[in-house]
C-alpha cells in the first residue's frame, strides 16, 4: 500500500476537522491552519520524490482492485500539482495570520481553507472520473463559502456569478460522466484509456469528449465562459483571492490535460483544433480585459484568464515540449499571480484602496514592496531572466516546431499587452505621487507592526525568490517538466500502473 498517495487528501481533511474542534480558540485555530498546510507541503514533497524514483503510483481503496474500486493515482503531473497545492496553501496560511480579520476567522476561514486544499488535492490524485466530479464539488462548496465570507454586497454579487456558471459546468460534467459510463461500463481513467481505442462509435466518443472539454474549460475560466472569474476574484479578502488565483482554475486545466492526453486521444484533429482556437481567444480576451481595468485586483483577475490561454495552448500543441511548457507555466502562474495578489493586499494596508487612481507614491514610501512587485510583474510579462520568460519560450518554441505560427503570434502579442498592464500598475500605484499628499492609510486600513510585517513580506519575498530561481536556475524545473511531459504521452505506463501488466 502506497500511503504517500493518500496522505495529501487525508492531511487537510484531518486538520480541517481539528480546526473545527478548536473553533473557540482563535490562536489554536490559526496554528492548526499553518501546521496543516505545512504537513500537506511535506507530504507533497514525499509523493513527488516517490513518483520520480518509482514511476506512476496507485493506491486501491479497501483493497478493491481497479477498475472496480476507488483508486488514487500519482504520476509526475499530479504529484507536482499536489506539491504546488501545499506550497501555495502554506504561503497563504502564513499571510492570513496578519491579513485575515478576527470576524472572518470566526466565520470558519481556517477549516474552509483546509477543506479547499483537500478538494484540490483529491481532484489531482483521483483515478476515477466520478470521484473527480465529487472532489470538484468539495472544492466548489469550500470556495463558495470562502467567497461569501463576511457577507459584503460585492462578495455576494461575485459569488452569484461564480456559483451559477460553476454549477452549469458541474451539470455538464455529470452528464458527460453518465454518458461515459453508459458507453464503456467503467469510470476508471486507466480502464477508459484502455477501452476507448476499441470503441465502435468514435463520433459519439468525440462528442462526449467535447462535453468534458466544455465543463472543464468553464472551471478553468477559458473563453467564452470566463467572466465569472473577473467578476468574483476581486471581491473577497486578498488572501482568499490569492489562493483562488493559485489553485481553482488549475483544477480545470489539470483535468483538460489529463483527459486529452490519457483518454480522449482518438480524434485529435477535432479536440486539439478546438483547444488551440480556444487558447488564442482566451489569451486575447483576458489581456484586453486587463488593459481596460483600473482596479489593482481586477487587472490581475483578467490576467488570470489570459494566462490560462497559454496553458491550454501547450495542451493543444500536444508535443512533449509543449506539455512540459504547460506544466511549468502552471507552476509559474501560481507563484507569480499569487504573489501579485498578496502584494495588492500590502498596498491596501498602506493606502486603504485598490483603485489605481487613489494609489501612488509606493515607490518612495515602500521601496521593498516596489522591488517585489517589479520582480513578479516582469515575470508575468515574460521578461528574462525570470520564470515567465522560460515558460513562454518553451511554448513559443513548441509552436514554431510544428509551424503553428498564428498561435505563436497571439502568445507574443499577449505578452506585450501583459507588459503594458504591469507598467500601468507601476506608473499609477508606485511611481506617481500620492494623490492625497500624505502617507497615512485610508478607509480604516491598519498598517501592521514589525511582527506582522514579517508575516506579510516573508511569503511575498519567498515567492519572488522562487520566480527568480525558476529563471536563473531552471535546470531542475526543466528536468521535472520535460519528464512529466513525456510521461503524459506514455499512456501504457499509466494504464499498467493502475490495472496491471495485462491491461492492454
Amino acid at each position: 500500500m502506497r500511503i504517500e498517495v493518500a496522505l495529501p487528501v487525508i492531511i487537510p481533511l484531518f486538520f480541517g476537522a481539528l480546526a473545527l474542534a478548536v473553533w473557540q480558540w482563535r490562536g489554536v485555530q490559526r496554528a492548526v491552519g499553518v501546521l496543516g498546510s505545512a504537513a500537506l507541503t511535506a507530504s507533497g514533497i514525499w509523493l513527488l520524490v516517490a513518483v520520480w524514483n518509482d514511476g506512476v503510483l496507485a493506491m486501491h481503496m479497501g483493497s478493491w482492485q481497479a477498475p472496480f474500486g476507488i483508486v488514487l493515482a500519482a504520476d509526475l503531473l499530479s504529484a507536482t500539482m499536489v506539491l504546488l497545492t501545499g506550497v501555495m496553501g502554506l504561503i497563504v496560511a502564513l499571510y492570513s495570520l496578519v491579513s485575515m480579520t478576527p470576524d472572518h476567522e470566526r466565520f470558519g476561514y481556517h477549516p474552509l481553507l483546509q477543506l479547499l486544499l483537500a478538494g484540490v488535492a483529491g481532484a489531482f490524485l483521483t483515478g476515477d472520473i466520478f470521484n473527480l466530479y465529487v472532489w470538484i464539488e468539495v472544492l466548489l462548496v469550500a470556495s463558495f463559502a470562502l467567497l461569501i465570507l463576511g457577507g459584503e454586497r460585492a462578495q455576494m454579487e461575485g459569488a452569484i456569478k461564480y456559483v451559477t456558471l460553476n454549477l452549469i459546468s458541474s451539470l455538464i460534467l455529470l452528464a458527460a460522466v453518465g454518458l461515459t459510463y453508459g458507453m464503456f461500463g467503467t469510470l476508471n481513467m486507466a480502464d477508459l484509456a484502455a477501452k476507448m481505442g476499441e470503441a465502435e462509435n468514435t463520433g459519439l466518443v468525440t462528442v462526449v469528449g467535447v462535453l468534458f472539454m466544455v465543463a472543464f474549460a468553464i472551471k478553468a475560466a477559458a473563453f467564452p465562459l470566463f467572466f465569472w472569474l473577473p467578476a468574483s476574484y476581486h471581491t473577497p479578502p486578498v488572501a482568499i483571492s490569492a489562493i483562488f488565483a493559485a489553485l481553482l482554475t488549475k483544477v480545470g486545466v489539470y483535468a483538460l490535460i489529463r483527459f486529452f492526453t490519457l483518454m480522449f486521444t482518438e480524434a485529435p484533429e477535432v479536440t486539439q483544433t478546438i483547444l488551440l482556437w480556444g487558447s488564442g481567444f482566451t489569451m486575447l480576451v483576458g489581456v484586453l480585459g486587463a488593459a481596460a481595468q483600473f482596479e489593482f485586483r481586477r487587472i490581475l483577475a483578467f490576467h488570470s484568464v489570459s494566462q490560462i490561454g497559454y496553458i491550454i495552448m501547450g495542451l493543444a500543441l500536444h508535443t512533449p515540449l509543449a506539455l512540459a511548457g504547460s506544466l511549468l507555466f502552471i507552476i509559474h502562474h501560481s507563484v507569480v499571480k499569487t504573489n501579485l495578489f498578496l502584494i495588492s493586499g500590502i498596498s491596501y494596508f498602506a493606502r486603504g484602496t485598490h483603485e489605481l487612481k487613489d494609489l501612488g507614491g509606493l515607490y518612495r514610501t515602500h521601496p521593498g514592496l516596489s522591488v517585489l512587485f517589479l520582480i513578479s510583474a516582469l515575470s508575468l510579462a515574460g521578461l528574462p531572466p525570470l520564470s515567465g520568460f522560460l515558460v513562454k519560450l518553451m511554448l513559443v518554441r513548441a509552436g514554431l516546431e510544428i509551424e503553428a505560427y498564428w498561435i505563436v503570434g497571439i502568445a507574443l502579442l499577449t505578452g506585450l499587452l501583459t507588459f503594458y498592464s504591469m507598467v500601468k500598475i507601476w506608473a499609477e500605484a508606485f511611481w506617481k505621487a500620492d494623490p492625497r499628499g500624505e502617507e497615512a492609510p485610508a478607509n480604516g486600513a491598519a498598517w501592521p507592526g514589525r511582527g506582522g510585517l514579517w508575516l506579510l513580506y516573508g511569503p511575498v519575498a519567498a515567492l519572488a525568490a522562487l520566480a527568480v530561481l525558476m529563471g536563473v536556475a531552471a535546470e531542475p524545473f526543466l528536468q521535472l517538466s520535460i519528464a512529466a511531459g513525456e510521461q503524459m504521452l506514455d499512456v501504457d505506463a499509466y494504464v499498467e500502473a493502475i490495472l496491471g501488466a495485462d491491461a492492454r
